[in-house]
């Protein structure tokens, strides 16, 4: 059974259709819906003494047993309504944990999901236990001991310190991977967005990847980055990330911070909306809000306003009545504006490539190798007196770094012939 609580002053702008996709989504066969509505959560139980036995009733009459809420429950809350209705009770935290252990597939993934699940855990164990208050004893063991209680609690602290650990160590790799990526001076390019909204379906369009896809919550949890070259332009780092959710817990992003790096790194996010979507300004509203929360609030955004094929609104540019461009529509199923997108993303971030040509002596093994860690290399050849002729593709303005730095070190290589676009 769903249990769908709307409190006073508050507005549901998909009538708990979100709340029931994430049940389906876990696996539960929803056999009922209730939604109620309240002026004030009650301390106990949420939904005051009367609501419950109401509700008890509905689940002995139709053998339910487990009953979610598409609210965050306190331990005392959830275990009251445990005792009167007689079976499960699952909070959205706890719903969306569930989801999330199911879908997380690398080692990254299977940690923060476990660090987040314990996390919530030692403020519960209190609950369903009838044993906790048995002392360990015995010979040897005699005396005040600990209660079960407080060994579970031990334990589980030692696991999260533990699993912290090894995520600062997964940390560590994820930005010396970075800093691998960075040394080579390719823009990145972030997809943001609420989850379900075809970020993973336009990851693959764009970079004619085959990253997993599907209409389905969460579909992605594991971070993917690809490079795509645009013709004529520098080649850009896209990254998929996981998608965001209305009232994510707090836990939960602390636990994906590792993830979410990739995002407060990029310099460009595209937050890609599900133009489809009735709530579509709550759902841009929601994806902000984490942005804020992890510090990436101040990074460039480009709207991608995608499933237009499912809207009927004709693909490309958007623009504000001062002529900006405000977003593109797109169709990340069809391929429909995907060309648009392509040209808004390279003016945010995009340098102009150039295909330039140099000979270098012997001695200037050092620039060569430099060229070919931050240009394309087209052709090289070398001649009987060790010369080396090289012809690369390079985006202007690190060509125009690297002659400012070659001349004010007395380097006469870079006296090239003069350079054209490397699309021409």
């Amino acid at each position: 059974m769903l249990v769908h609580v709307i409190l006073q002053g508050e507005t549901d702008p998909d009538d708990g259709a979100e709340f029931s996709h994430l049940a389906t989504d876990s696996g539960a066969e929803v056999l009922a819906f209730l939604s109620v509505q309240r002026d004030r959560p009650d301390p106990a139980t949420f939904l005051g003494r009367g609501k419950v036995a109401e509700l008890a009733e509905q689940v002995s009459d139709l053998s339910v047993d487990l009953v979610l809420f598409d609210r965050v429950l306190s331990p005392v809350q959830e275990r009251n309504l445990e005792r009167a209705l007689q079976c499960r009770v699952v909070d959205r935290v706890g719903l969306i944990l569930d989801i999330f252990a199911r879908r997380a597939h690398t080692h990254e993934g299977k940690l923060q999901v476990e660090l987040a699940q314990l996390t919530r855990l030692r403020t519960r164990l209190i609950r369903g236990w009838t044993h906790l208050e048995r002392q360990r004893g015995g010979i040897g063991l005699r005396g005040p001991g600990e209660t079960q209680l407080e060994t579970d609690r031990r334990l589980i602290g030692e696991r999260i310190r533990s699993l912290r650990e090894r995520l600062v160590k997964v940390a560590a790799h994820r930005a010396t991977q970075r800093r691998a990526r960075q040394r080579a001076p390719l823009p990145t390019v972030a997809l943001v967005g609420y989850t379900n909204a075809g970020k993973s379906s336009l990851f693959n369009a764009l970079t004619e990847s085959s990253s997993y896809a599907a209409d389905r919550l969460f579909a992605t949890l594991d971070p993917a980055i690809r490079r795509l070259q645009i013709a004529g332009h520098e080649a850009i780092l896209l990254a998929d990330t996981v998608g965001f959710l209305r009232d994510l817990p707090t836990d939960l992003i602390a636990a994906f911070r590792a993830t979410l790096e990739e995002v407060n790194q990029a310099q460009l996010l595209l937050h890609v909306v599900d133009g489809s979507a009735p709530d579509r300004d709550a759902q841009i509203a929601a994806v902000d809000a984490v942005l804020t929360e992890i510090g990436a609030d101040e990074i460039p955004r480009l709207l991608a306003l995608n499933k237009v094929d499912l809207t009927g609104d004709a693909p490309g540019n958007v623009y504000e009545g001062s002529g900006n461009l405000m977003a593109v529509r797109v169709s990340a199923r069809s391929g429909a504006g995907i060309p648009e997108l392509l040209r808004a993303m390279t003016q945010r971030v995009g340098r102009s490539m150039l295909r330039a040509e140099l000979t270098l002596t012997p001695e200037e093994g050092a620039l060569r190798a430099r060229l070919h860690r931050v240009a394309s290399i087209v052709e090289e050849s070398f001649d009987d007196q060790g010369m080396a002729h090289l012809i690369f593709d390079i985006d202007d303005l690190t060509w125009r770094r690297m002659r400012a730095q070659m001349h004010s070190s007395g380097c006469q290589a870079m006296d090239a012939p003069p350079t054209i676009p490397a699309d021409g």
